[in-house]
């Protein structure tokens, strides 16, 4: 049963809509993250969902119930909700973490013991009495957390909580909450412009793009299986180029790309223009001439590297194989190969790495 739907759901501000969803179910238990570059109507769709902005058109149900602008108030009070910034109160981490319990009438000796289960659970038990203003942003980010899922919401809103970290707070935070979040199957929204945290916290992913979702489907098959060239290119697929299906046979199709064949794993019609795409990260490359003893890597083509770009954590390669081919290489990758502009080299792919995307 869906916790949270949408139905018929547009925002409009002026002539413009910033949001037109005709559908949107939000699964119990799961964990929901909504991606996509800035301006694409991500936090206009939390608020939606949070029942903090009523849409223009459409309605929003709750727990199976059409909410009533006269009832989002009491609805609400049944999620929870993180931002970017803690914006803890003044006062102890306990004092924060008791809050919203007491506004609900909870007893001190509940309130005692949920409290003392969350700060546990966070390891932030030893900042128990610390003063709120004397924290550091990863500590008070997961007092944040602490705070919010200390009153058992039935849906929690996540808003960019981890935009604010440097990258050591992110790393040990972002999979303690995923654990959590597993272990009691809280019904999570996750809005982010971060593809490594969804792929890391999210069990579906609906990308958003100019107010419209244009796929929602299971986390790997977002990334590893985008559905149009649009989401393939926000999801971090750099190599996509048109080509024409060969031939097929029992899942396996040969493709014609610039004059040269790329094998695909996936089932295909012969004739048909489709667009390949593959991630900078599947593709290896080798020294010209050189051979691998024992590979799966059914695609080998030689080319010329044409730039070399320094990112973190990978080095961006492009190489001229008839086509422009997008690698991701470690530092070390790229100085034992003498890799440069000019150099040549042979890249070589799965065929499973390769998805298809149809020409409309």
């Amino acid at each position: 049963m869906a916790v949270l739907s949408l139905a018929g759901v547009r925002v409009r501000y002026g002539d413009a809509d910033a949001l037109d969803v005709p559908a949107l179910d939000v699964r119990r238990g799961e964990v929901l993250a909504i991606v996509g570059p800035n301006g694409s109507g991500k936090s206009t769709l939390l608020r939606v969902l949070g029942l903090l902005e009523a849409p223009t058109e459409g309605t929003v149900c709750f727990e199976g119930r059409t909410v009533r602008a006269q009832d989002a108030l009491a609805e609400r009070r049944r999620m929870a909700s993180v931002f970017q910034q803690p914006l803890l109160a003044r006062g102890t981490v306990a004092a924060n973490m008791a809050m919203g319990l007491r506004f609900r009438g909870l007893g001190e000796a509940e309130i005692d013991a949920r409290v003392t289960r969350w700060l546990t659970r966070f390891g932030i038990a030893p900042l128990r009495d610390r003063r709120a203003a004397s924290l550091s942003g990863g500590e008070a980010q997961r007092v944040a957390l602490a705070r919010a899922l200390v009153l058992d919401p039935h849906v929690l809103l996540l808003d960019e909580p981890f935009a604010g970290l440097d990258q050591s707070a992110r790393s040990a935070l972002i999979p303690e909450l995923g654990a959590i979040l597993r272990a009691d199957r809280v019904t999570t929204l996750f809005v982010t412009h971060d593809r490594a945290e969804a792929q890391a916290l999210a069990d579906r992913v609906a990308v958003l793009l100019s107010g419209r979702i244009h796929q929602l489907d299971e986390t790997t098959r977002v990334f590893w299986a985008p559905a149009s060239e649009d989401v393939a290119r926000f999801v971090g697929v750099e190599t996509i180029v048109e080509g024409r299906v060969e031939s097929a046979d029992t899942g396996v199709a040969i493709v014609g790309v610039a004059g040269r064949r790329v094998e695909v794993g996936a089932s295909a019609i012969a004739g048909d223009r489709v667009r390949v795409a593959i991630r900078p990260e599947d593709v290896t490359l080798l020294a010209a001439g050189e051979t691998l003893p024992v590979s799966s890597m059914r695609n080998r083509l030689e080319g010329v590297v044409t730039s070399v770009t320094p990112s973190t954590p990978h080095v961006r390669v492009v190489v001229n194989c008839g086509f422009p081919l997008v690698a991701a290489l470690t530092p070390r990758s790229v100085s034992e190969l003498g890799l440069a502009p000019g150099v040549g080299v042979t890249a070589v792919f799965k065929a499973s790495a390769v998805h298809l995307i149809p020409v409309p």
